[in-house]
């Protein structure tokens, strides 16, 4: 039933509407006809081994058999052609069994409840591809596109391309991936990344299809075609992630290519060998065999994975957590060790300058203007930080300086003439011969990034920035250590006592610094010698290496990211990091169920074994236990998913 990489399971039918489920109605109606004629008359029904008395219950309970058992009896029949055995085979052994002794109600009953299973769990298994797919269905179906000469035309969503203008009006939901180029307000997107607090959007921002428009006037041009926008994408993903098998689930179903032939031999065992060796009648033996089969049906036992693994990974993705396969939910359950990205995963990555220090004369403002002017023609992240401080307030004296001769110096900084001196911004190691002022180590132990600016040959100043360490990481951590993670690494490209002062505030057991790519890659590997499952946690694509090398790569991505969600196992769409203590802890109870439920198959259908074989245990029961009720027990325990929360 399930839905394939791509496809939307909405449009799948109902299993409740299937020709399958017609034949189970009727079956069922039949059945329980037939018990009312038997109460009501008191007539018997069995006439003994091999004579089906055809009164009218007898007929009303044959009727049921048959219609309800053709969902089975088909497939039964090529299972044994191919002597690839399953529970269908098993089922319609049961069945023409149960009516070769004589016992039509249990022969009824076998195919109605069995059937009714066989529906239940499809129709649990189906509800949980629809849940995520009800987000698609939020998308609107109209939208305001914004003509050449200016007017507005409605049109389907369905036909908006890339480039095209779209206006959204307060309460209206985004149509389409787009960027504001007008308006401004709050957006909700909770759909996409369960983040319940909406998001200010203003000229230049993402907006998503499906996120609500709060309060304010936007007009955005869309970035993608409809059909192709990061809730089509996720959707996609989700469907794949739910087809790929977790290690359990094929482990199961290879249990279940050996169990099913062994469980038929054992019948056959318990039916053939004590009459022959005189330890009671054919009859007695032959039923007590035939409940032996339906108790074998291993449907509860290949269930129990699957059922766990589509309900975890629809729940997670409906909260903002993006789980791209059942391998990954039960590697992320069994996790020990973390490694986390500093800059942009347990900071927000955004460099702000925190001190200005002139050293020679001249104001805080002089300094700032002397350093912007350089930076300026630099898209590094520092040289942009400088810029935007310079600016607030505009320093006007900037205005009609004469910048040339600037030339970049990759991990050391910037060089440029102003007004005729050189001027350098950058790393002590920009000025050699030059001693380094004691300031700059004082503001590197408080974990700050310390440029200088100089200008021909002397130190005019220092300016100080810092990445702003999220608030929740602290906690995030803390609560990862009470959820089995034992070691926890920080890996950071910054010097060492920068690292040093944002790892003492986090309180992580380890922190390597000054690493390139490739060494986070070694890290990893190291960790991975240690421990038998490490997760890494960064921000995109440029942690792709890292995040490769380790068990379960964990990307705070962001809806917005296409990379991060392409490289990533697991994705925060919300960009949060109290999204990992809910990702641990959805895992680790989906692995806790999946073994739970694994147990709770095979215990119940051994203890009711040995009930068959002592002839304690009827073929009714048999259905209405060891199938019936271990494939619901196990299907209801593990839609408790869904109601796993953040």
């Amino acid at each position: 039933m399930r839905s394939g990489p791509g496809t939307r399971s909405a449009d799948t039918p109902s299993p409740w509407r299937t020709p399958e489920a017609t034949r189970t109605y009727i079956s069922g109606v039949l059945w329980l006809i037939g018990i009312l004629i038997v109460l009501g008359t008191g007539a018997g029904y069995v006439s003994g081994w091999l004579r089906l008395r055809l009164d009218a219950a007898g007929l009303v309970f044959l009727a049921s058999a048959l219609i309800g058992g053709w969902n089975f009896f088909p497939k039964g029949v090529r299972a044994a052609r191919t002597l690839k055995l399953d529970m269908n085979f098993l089922m319609t052994v049961a069945i023409i069994g149960a009516l070769l002794i004589g016992e039509p109600l249990e022969a009824a009953a076998i195919a109605f409840l069995f059937s009714l299973a066989e529906l239940l769990e499809h129709s649990a298994v189906v509800r949980a591809h629809h849940s995520i797919d009800e987000l698609i269905r939020l998308t609107p179906e109209q939208a305001t596109r914004v003509e050449s000469d200016g007017s507005e035309r409605r049109i389907p969503a369905s036909l908006l391309k890339k480039g095209a203008r779209v206006r959204v009006r307060p309460g209206e939901k985004v149509p389409i991936d787009g960027r504001v180029v007008e308006g401004g307000s709050a957006v909700d997107e909770a759909n996409l990344t369960g983040e319940s607090v909406p998001i200010p959007k203003r000229v230049g921002d993402l907006v998503f299809a499906s996120t609500l428009n709060r309060d304010g006037f936007l007009e955005i041009v869309a970035v993608t075609d409809a059909g192709d926008t990061a809730l089509d994408r996720i959707v996609s993903l989700v469907h794949q992630a739910q087809a790929r098998r977790s290690p359990t689930e094929q482990f199961v179903n290879r249990f279940a290519r050996y169990y099913t032939p062994a469980v038929t031999g054992l019948a056959a065992l318990t039916m053939l060998a004590p009459p022959l060796l005189g330890l009671g009648s054919a009859l007695t033996w032959f039923v007590r065999g035939l409940t032996l089969l339906v108790i074998a049906c291993p449907c509860a036992l290949v269930i129990a994975t699957p059922v766990t693994v589509v309900s975890a990974i629809t729940s997670a993705a409906r909260h903002g957590v993006l789980i791209k396969g059942g391998e990954y939910l039960e590697a992320l359950g069994g996790v020990c060790a973390m490694a986390f990205d500093k800059t942009g995963t347990l900071t927000y990555g955004r460099l702000e300058v925190t001190d200005v220090v002139p050293m020679a004369a001249g104001s805080d403002e002089d300094l700032l203007r002397l350093a912007a002017l350089v930076e300026s023609r630099s898209e590094h992240p520092i040289a942009k930080a400088i810029v935007a401080r310079a600016a607030v307030p505009p320093l006007a004296s900037g205005r009609g300086a004469q910048v040339s001769e600037f030339r970049a110096q990759p991990g050391r900084g910037v060089v440029a003439r102003v007004d005729g001196a050189e001027v350098k911004v950058g790393t002590p190691a920009l000025f050699t011969g030059l001693p380094v002022p004691e300031r700059v180590l004082e503001l590197e132990r408080q974990g700050k990034t310390v440029v200088i600016v100089g200008r021909d040959g002397t130190v005019a100043g220092l300016i100080a920035l810092a990445d702003e360490l999220r608030p929740e990481a602290p906690d995030v951590l803390g609560a990862l250590r009470g959820q089995g993670i034992h070691e926890q690494v920080m890996l950071t490209g910054d010097h060492d006592q920068v690292a040093q002062a944002i790892a003492h505030r986090l309180g992580v057991d380890r922190v390597l610094s000054s690493l390139l790519p490739e060494e986070k890659v070694d890290a990893v590997a190291e960790l991975n010698i240690r421990h038998e499952g490490v997760a890494m946690v960064g921000d995109g694509v440029n942690d792709a290496p890292a995040l490769a090398a380790s068990s379960v790569g964990i990307a705070m991505g962001g809806v917005g990211s296409p990379a991060a969600i392409e490289t990533a196992d697991v994705v925060l769409m919300a960009d949060d990091l109290n999204m990992l203590p809910y990702s641990r802890r959805i895992s680790r109870l989906a692995r806790q169920l999946v073994r739970f439920n694994i147990a709770l198959a095979l215990g119940l259908k051994l203890l009711l074994a040995a009930g068959a074989i002592g002839g304690v245990v009827s073929l009714l029961i048999a259905v209405l236990v060891g199938d019936m009720g271990a494939s619901l027990a196990v299907t209801l325990n593990a839609m408790r998913l869904a109601h796993v929360r953040p």
